[in-house]
């Protein structure tokens, strides 16, 4: 009796395509060797993806997606302020990201390009930007609109470049455990709050300091 090929889910495509470039270092060169080498069919690839591109860009979404699931399930998050949120968003994030760290580090530095490398994380975007609209407490309107007139959309993308900017921390992090990244996260989530407050020079020194350090060791 001929064995019963398992269910072919999303899931398992995007582990199958992450196993496939960690093994060979770069991308399939198109869908119907892709499916071949995993042995099922490319109609059930197209089932779930358009685009072996599509795959990329579901993966970092999924690294998203799992993050706000997991912190989410903490009986005290929605007691949280903004600021709380968002720290337990980029250690869980993170945490996931270093999980993956040979992948993450491939699809990221494929081109010299960075803009095609940034293209991968157009749905994490999306979906970064309604988390922040999520977490975003009445209380920190009242201040934006109070001192800065920032409106909601300028806030998304401010928190995305600061997300940008602590990715490419990580991506150049060489501690053990990734130790200074935890730093660098607390202190520029810590300088965006303060900013929003209109009291930032305190976190801006100490920000500035560490950064200038972390760039004087690394020279």
């Amino acid at each position: 009796m001929a064995t019963k090929k398992s269910t072919i889910t999303k899931d398992k495509i995007v582990s199958m395509y992450m196993n496939y470039r960690l093994e060979n270092n770069g991308k399939p060169k198109s869908v119907y060797q892709f499916t071949k080498l995993n042995d099922f069919e490319e109609t059930q690839f197209y089932s779930y993806f358009g685009t072996i591109e599509s795959v990329e860009k579901e993966i970092f979404k999924m690294f998203l997606e799992k993050t706000v699931e997991m912190i989410q399930k903490d009986p005290n998050f929605d007691t949280y302020d903004m600021k709380s949120k968002m720290l337990s968003f980029y250690f869980t994030f993170f945490e996931m990201l270093s999980a993956n760290r040979s992948y993450v580090l491939i699809s990221l530095k494929e081109h010299q390009n960075q803009l095609k490398n940034l293209m991968q994380l157009s749905s994490l975007r999306i979906g970064f930007k309604n988390y922040i609209t999520e977490i975003i407490s009445d209380e920190e309107r009242t201040k934006t609109e109070k001192f800065q007139n920032f409106q909601e959309k300028a806030i998304q993308e401010t928190s995305w470049i600061q997300f940008l900017l602590t990715m490419k921390f990580w991506l150049e992090d060489e501690s053990a455990a990734f130790e200074k990244t935890d730093i660098y996260i607390e202190k520029s989530v810590k300088l965006t709050f303060e900013l929003m407050n209109i009291a930032p020079i305190d976190s801006l020194i100490d920000f500035g300091k560490f950064i200038f350090k972390e760039k004087i060791n690394n020279k």
